[in-house]
């Protein structure tokens, strides 16, 4: 579906490649904000449209959904429209969809505009990873690819929660979406100024429509599925079960649509000819159930749990971004200066995650943010060493001709990983906390001397404090009811921290044998190809052939291999 792409900037110039890239990192940035605007908006989005919870959830929803449909999409935009200017208009429609959300409490209008929000946001991630790919050689990727985390993966997981935090407390929700103009607006007056790649000359092959049709009906089945089956106790409630089953017809419909469209469809399976795509394909549904799910547990905890507010949860993770920035600096100078594989910091950033959560998983109801800060910040170290890594694996080795599917692909499986991490991990907390009142509440008895001692103590603080009997006994056992409960809730998100390092315990080796399994087919595969290239067909078959056969290979200009222009 894909064609060629040629770098080919008309200005030679650091200067103009500085600002090409800060333009692209603050595009980013638009997404990252925007997409993570529920997070500790929720309640006060939610008081201020008079939304039911199932009203509020298209919210998230259509937000989820579009950007996955824009990963799918932007490869194919980018053979019609100049990158460049894909990513800025995409931006300025980013921006403009979130200045019109911050003057609107209409329900309706707000759900259209986050899946605006959605389809830029997606687009211009792919669009602008794509174009540093395109722009720059391979030997320049490990700190361009480091900067580019910055505003996709380290401002959503880390800096927006804080910024988020202080405007809910200190303003209102609405200047989130306020925050993002001025930065859109930036974005693209700097992408105006810098220099971009150029598409080169290729056959344009039509849009598979059928394709996207059904890969859409599939998105947003499993993004609704995965975002809300937890309230709906899964399959137990009708409409997530067929929703269930309709996703996973269209999806097995569309891989079929696929295979007999024969590369003319949405998917390019020239992809997984790559060993080290497919590896890393398959990592970003660990890594992103790892990033999303402890994303989402931190604040958690500290706010229901610790009772913080909501600019103190934002900024408990401020400190980990310095971590994970620093990080992904560091490995790109090792990357880049030092050569070493891509592949040999893997194992740092799984460790690091693991020990992370294992030290939070003995979290209580009386830590700080002293308390937790050791183990969040040992979470951004292995994030950094995690996330280039697994970056430079996957798009280092394919060609310009199929690397901004990759792209899109990459992202679909990280994203996907992120939900099924998130949507675990309710779950686990959810029932961990009814299964733990059951189990506290069974010890807690009134023949029990400890529970008769501290229903007495607080009956008599009670009562001197003007209650009579009947109230401050009552009142003593409704407390001592909410001491068990917030006890059980504790237990239940450390179970959850021991369930995001348990995560990588199973997935580790199982990522070590995939690992050796796809290498093996991969030496397999090359010997085969050399025993033909030692015995060739005979001259006549190799004529025949030739002349049956057009010339359609051509050199890449920006790249290091050969690909297949139309």
């Amino acid at each position: 579906m894909t064609t060629t792409i040629a770098a080919t900037p008309s200005r030679d110039s650091a200067a103009t490649g500085t600002l090409l890239v800060a333009g692209i990192v603050l595009a980013t940035l638009t997404e990252a904000i925007a997409g993570t605007v529920l997070s500790l908006g929720r309640n006060d989005i939610i008081g201020d449209t008079y939304a039911t919870p199932d009203e509020f959830a298209w919210l998230d929803v259509g937000y989820t959904a579009l950007k996955l449909i824009g990963f799918m999409v932007a490869p194919w935009l980018m053979t019609r429209v100049n990158p460049r200017s894909l990513i800025i208009g995409s931006t300025l429609v980013m921006g403009t969809a979130c200045g019109i959300a911050a003057i609107t409490a209409r329900l309706d209008l707000l759900v259209a505009l986050r899946m605006i929000q959605g389809l830029c946001g997606g687009t211009l991630l792919v669009a602008g990873q794509a174009t540093i790919f395109l722009t720059y050689p391979r030997s320049h990727q490990p700190i361009l690819q480091a900067l580019f985390a910055m505003g996709s993966v380290v401002a959503p997981a880390t800096i927006t929660p804080a910024l988020q935090g202080w405007l809910v407390d200190s303003q209102s929700w609405t200047w989130i979406f306020f925050s993002v103009v001025p930065v859109a607006l930036t974005a693209a007056g700097l992408l105006l100024i810098a220099d971009g790649p150029w598409p080169g000359t290729a056959v344009r092959r039509p849009f598979d429509w059928i394709g996207l049709l059904l890969i859409s009906v599939t998105l947003f089945c499993f993004a609704y599925v995965l975002s809300q089956g937890s309230r709906w106790l899964w399959l137990e409630e009708p409409r997530i079960l067929w929703l269930t089953l309709i996703g996973a017809a269209t999806l097995l419909a569309f891989l079929g649509q696929q295979v007999m469209a024969k590369g003319r469809g949405l998917l390019d399976f020239t992809l997984f000819k790559s060993e080290d795509f497919c590896f890393a394909f398959i990592v970003s549904f660990v890594a992103g159930a790892a990033l999303f799910g402890s994303a989402y547990l931190i604040p958690s905890f500290a706010v229901t749990v610790l009772a913080f507010r909501p600019t103190d949860a934002g900024q408990l993770l401020l400190p980990s971004g310095a971590f994970f920035i620093g990080t992904l600096l560091l490995a790109a100078f090792l990357m880049q200066v030092r050569r070493v594989p891509p592949v040999a910091t893997v194992p740092f950033g799984i460790l690091m995650i693991m020990v992370a959560m294992w030290m939070l998983s003995g979290s209580t109801s009386e830590s700080g943010a002293d308390d937790m800060m050791a183990a969040i910040l040992l979470r951004g170290l292995g994030l950094g060493f995690l996330f280039l890594s697994i970056t430079l694996i996957a798009f280092s080795n394919l060609n310009n001709r199929n690397r901004a599917s990759g792209i899109g692909l990459f992202n679909t499986g990280r994203q996907f990983g992120g939900l099924m991490g998130v949507a675990g991990l309710q779950t686990l907390i959810d029932h961990n906390v009814t299964a733990n009142v059951a189990v506290l509440g069974a010890s807690v008895t009134t023949g029990v001397p400890a529970v008769i001692e501290r229903l007495t103590t607080t009956t008599a603080m009670l009562a001197a404090r003007g209650m009579d009997g009947v109230a401050a006994s009552r009142a003593a056992t409704s407390l001592l009811g909410r001491v068990v409960t917030g006890q059980s809730t504790v237990i239940a998100f450390d179970t959850a921290f021991n369930a995001v390092a348990l995560l990588f315990v199973i997935a580790a080796p199982v990522l070590v044998t995939i690992k050796i399994g796809l290498a093996r087919y991969a030496t397999k595969h090359h010997k085969l190809r050399s025993q033909n290239m030692r015995h060739p067909m005979p001259n006549s078959a190799r004529s025949n052939n030739a002349e049956l056969r057009p010339n359609t290979r051509t050199r890449d200009p920006a790249g290091d291999q050969e690909s297949v222009a139309a």
